[in-house]
Formats: C-alpha cells, sequence, structure tokens
C-alpha cells in the first residue's frame, strides 16, 4: 500500500483480497501514479511502433485464435478492436452480483497498469471512472472456460467502453446510452490491441476467489467459535486443544484452531464442572474440530498465497516487454487458481459436513442435563429434530458440488485452445458451497445456544457468554415447536453480518484478554 492507508497505487501496490474488497466498497481509492502512467505510455508506443512497421504480431495486427495468421491491415486494426468486443459478448445466465463485476474491474485496472498491456492511458482512465462512480456493467455468470482469458465475461464487462451494453448505475439497471446521455461521456475509440488486452485475463475466476477467500475466511472464524459453543453445551472435553498435542503434529490450521477453542473455554463454568466425569473422548465431530478445521483452513491460506500472485500479475496476451520482445504465451490460462479453488471448496464443504455432525450429536440425547431433540416435551413437540434434516440436505448439496471443475476440459476455437481450466465454473461453484455453509453455521449456532439453556446457571467462557446473549436478543429459547424458518433467517443473518466475530473481538479488547485470544491476527488477515 502507499503512505495513505486509504490510497491505492494501481501498478505498484500490493493488492490483496482484503484491499480490493475496500476499493470496491469504497473505502479505499485507487490511483494511477505518474511513474506508473509513464510505463502504460511507454508501452502503448511500443504497439503503435509495431502497428507502423507492419511486421505481424499476434492480436495485434493478426487476427485471434486459430485466425491467428491471418493479417490484418494497419486501417483496419482499430475495427478489429471494437469486432472483438462485440464478437466475444456471448455469455449467457443471470448476471453476476455487481460487487464481483467491480471487482473485475479492479482487478484489471491492476493487471493493465503494470505497463506491458499496450493499453491507452484515456482507456483505462475510464476503467478508473466506472469503478470511482460506481458504473458497473452487466456481465452474464456462463460462458467462460478459464483460459484465453475470461473472454466471454470481460468482453460484456467492457462493452459500456464503446457505448455498448448496461451497466448498473444508482441502483438501476440502464443501457449503456443512458449512462452516457446522464453523464455525458461518449463511446472510446479503442486503438490496436486494446479490446484483445482488455478481454484476455482471468479476472472473473480471480474476482470469484476474492469472494472465496473473503467468505471462506468469515466461515472458518465461524465454525471455530460456533464449535466452541458446542463443546460448552454438549461438555465436551479441552484436552484435544492443548498445546502439546499439537506441536507434535505442528500443521499451521490445526495449531491455530486448537489455540482459538481452547482460549474461548478458558474460565469456563461449565468446562470445569464437567473435568472429573467418567467420559474419556468425545466423538470425532467435537474432539476432532482442530485437525478437520485446520485443513479447512490451511486450503483456504493455499488459496489466499495463489490469489496474490495472481492479483500482482499481467494475465493478458501477448505482453509487450520492450521495444524488441513481444511475447505470446499462456499467462491468460486460470490452472494456477483452477485447482486451488477446487481445493478451497471442498475445504468448505467439509466444514458443513462436520458442523451437521455436531448438530445431529446435539440432538442425540447423550450428553448429561441435555435432553433428545434438545427440548423437554418432546412427542408433542419434534424439537430441534427438523432442522438437522436441513443441514443434511445442505451438506449433501454440497457434496454434490465438490467435483473439481478443472478435472475437466472441452477443446474451443477450433483446437488452438485445446486445454482449459473451467476456473470460472469452479469460482461460482464454490461460492455457492460457502453460500450453503453460512445455512449450516446458522443453524449450529442456535443449536448450540439451546444446548446452553440446559448448563444454566453455570456460565460459559467470558467471549462465549456474551455471543449467547446475543443470539437470544434475536432469537428465544424454544420450549416447543414454532415456524423455526424465521429462527434460521435470523441465524443466517447473524453469520454474513459477523455478529459473532465483532462480538469476540469487541470481549477481546475490552477485557484486555491475552493475544492468544485475540481473533485478528496475521493469519486471518486476508
Amino acid at each position: 500500500m502507499s503512505e495513505m492507508s486509504h490510497q491505492f497505487l494501481y501498478g505498484e501496490d500490493h493488492l490483496t483480497a482484503g484491499i480490493a474488497i475496500k476499493i470496491a466498497q469504497g473505502e479505499t481509492k485507487g490511483i494511477i501514479s505518474n511513474a506508473a502512467r509513464k510505463k502504460i505510455k511507454k508501452s502503448r508506443q511500443i504497439v503503435e511502433n509495431i502497428v507502423e512497421k507492419g511486421h505481424p504480431v499476434y492480436g495485434i495486427n493478426t487476427g485471434f485464435g486459430p485466425l491467428c495468421t491471418t493479417k490484418i491491415s494497419k486501417d483496419e486494426t482499430k475495427i478489429l478492436q471494437n469486432n472483438i468486443l462485440q464478437s466475444h459478448s456471448v455469455g449467457v445466465g443471470e448476471p453476476i452480483h455487481p460487487e464481483i463485476s467491480k471487482l473485475m474491474l479492479i482487478l484489471k485496472a491492476q493487471s493493465l497498469s503494470k505497463g506491458f498491456s499496450g493499453i491507452a492511458e484515456t482507456t483505462l482512465d475510464r476503467i478508473l471512472w466506472h469503478i470511482d462512480n460506481d458504473a458497473i456493467p452487466i456481465v452474464p455468470s456462463q460462458g467462460s472456460v478459464g483460459a484465453s482469458g475470461d473472454l466471454a465475461p470481460l468482453s460484456h464487462l467492457f462493452l459500456p467502453l464503446i457505448g455498448l451494453g448496461k451497466v448498473v448505475y444508482q441502483e438501476k439497471t440502464i443501457s449503456t446510452q443512458e449512462l452516457f446521455e446522464f453523464t455525458g461521456l461518449a463511446p472510446l475509440d479503442l486503438g490496436p490491441k486494446e479490446g484483445l488486452a482488455l478481454i484476455n485475463g482471468t479476472q472473473f475466476i480471480a474476482a470469484h476467489a476474492v469472494k472465496v477467500v473473503s467468505q471462506l475466511q468469515s466461515c472458518l472464524s465461524q465454525a471455530d467459535i460456533i464449535g466452541a459453543m458446542m463443546i460448552e453445551g454438549l461438555q465436551g472435553s479441552v484436552k484435544p486443544f492443548y498445546r502439546e498435542l499439537h506441536n507434535l503434529r505442528p500443521y499451521k490450521g490445526n495449531i491455530h484452531v486448537a489455540s482459538r477453542v481452547k482460549s474461548l473455554l478458558k474460565g469456563s463454568e461449565i468446562m470445569e464442572d464437567h473435568i472429573d466425569c467418567d467420559r474419556v473422548q468425545d466423538p470425532y465431530s467435537l474432539r476432532c474440530i482442530p485437525q478437520v478445521h485446520g485443513a479447512s483452513r490451511n486450503a483456504w491460506l493455499h488459496l489466499k498465497e495463489l490469489l496474490e500472485i495472481e492479483l500482482n500479475s499481467v494475465t493478458d496476451n501477448p505482453i509487450i516487454i520492450d521495444e524488441e520482445l513481444t511475447i505470446s504465451g499462456g499467462s491468460f490460462h486460470g490452472q494456477p487458481l483452477a485447482m486451488a479453488i477446487d481445493y478451497a471448496c471442498l475445504a468448505a464443504s467439509e466444514l458443513g459436513n462436520i458442523s451437521d455432525r455436531r448438530i445431529y450429536l446435539a440432538l442425540e440425547g447423550n450428553s448429561p442435563g441435555v435432553p433428545k431433540l434438545l427440548m423437554k416435551d418432546t412427542g408433542i413437540n419434534s424439537g430441534y429434530m427438523i432442522l438437522q434434516y436441513t443441514t443434511a440436505a445442505l451438506a449433501s448439496e454440497n457434496k454434490g458440488l465438490c467435483f473439481p471443475s478443472s478435472a475437466d476440459s472441452i477443446p474451443t476455437s477450433l483446437g488452438q485452445e485445446d486445454h482449459v481450466s473451467m476456473g470460472s465454473i469452479g469460482g461460482r461453484k464454490a461460492l455457492r458451497v460457502i453460500e450453503n455453509i453460512e445455512k449450516i453455521l446458522a443453524i449450529e449456532l442456535l443449536t448450540a445456544a439451546q444446548a446452553f439453556e440446559f448448563r444454566k446457571p453455570l456460565k460459559s467462557g467470558m467471549i462465549l457468554d456474551e455471543i449467547y446473549k446475543e443470539v437470544r436478543t434475536k432469537v428465544s429459547f424454544a420450549e416447543k415447536d414454532r415456524v423455526f424458518a424465521d429462527d434460521i433467517e435470523k441465524g443466517i443473518q447473524m453469520i454474513k453480518d459477523k455478529t459473532i466475530i465483532h462480538i469476540a473481538n469487541a470481549v477481546s479488547k475490552k477485557k484486555k484478554l491475552s493475544l492468544e485470544t485475540k481473533f485478528s491476527n496475521d493469519f486471518e488477515v486476508y
């Protein structure tokens, strides 16, 4: 980041998922420095010189894909750029969320500002105008195979530059022509290579990966907290979370999760009451939280690290190195992210899998003092029985979504593009899985809170007690059956709003708890 924390220098500063989201939310402003502009101008001039000299260079004065051997005259090079945006705008399906479209603009601005793409300053400035003014292009969700660049979605993303397509502006979907009438803008006259520079790249995949990193991180943090609540509700053992155990098998994720859960259980009267009981071992869904949550966290970290490389890379084609060297390569291929996204998708699904098992465990009535189905008067009441049906359905749905998209490849472009990543499909699919996880965790949160009630008057750990109180401000203890869907919706909103993370951080700060207990450490920051 630049010296001012609220400002980001495209093409120079190091972009992360967190910073990209802050730019998208308007908390940080992205700009292009004079130094970056100098590199952008130099790269643009090299493209102009290539056109003047007439030496064939892919995408500048040749056709695209299987038409790479077709020479394009100097006069036709500009027409070619408009044509490529139109011919490649073949996306179908529901539009992606405007936030993801905006992230695509931000990620493309970062890549183009590196000065290796031959883009014109005026084009880049127009992209920044769309970001700064929240004029977000409509981008269909389907149509990319994740190689040769995310061609279809990126084409739709940049149709507004030439006066075509639609945008979301001031919370309304309007045509680009209407946008121009409101703002006084006019279509750009794209020069040689610009169309190709705009649509070649991995920004559709990467923008989805940004959301995966952000939302999965939130689920991981909340799963640890809710898992700790369930340990208390069912009076599980704290021993499986001792550092002495995990130092003998020192995976980063395992150590981190074990430390967090142990900290959350510190000072709990519920756990102290259990200390001399006869139970030796808990079921895996409680005992193996460090191993399962930790493995998912390791997968998240892997995607985060690869994504940061991608966000600070040049991913279009060809690449303009200098006057003497222009390289037609494959940096647009989405495989590096595609495989990591599939891994993260599986990691997310497993969070839901073990959460569902803990919910089932809570209903069995095998924990002393906790009634079967978490309700005393059953028979006439079904209690929490059917909430677990929902988590079972969601966990099963996620299993079906875990087939790796990157395992597939279908040749395109008449065989010129004969291996593709399908990372675009993997990115969309991973977000679907994470949305299901948020619902499962919401139901576990309600279930753990219901189990808590039977531990009174014993008190919980300091942080968990405050979280329990917050749950009760939104969802009351269930003494008899009611429409539980209403409770679930409130729980889902708490998960989406990261309510329990905010409470954990606030209590930790207010009570000046140990560093071990704090939740905003370096391993979590994305």
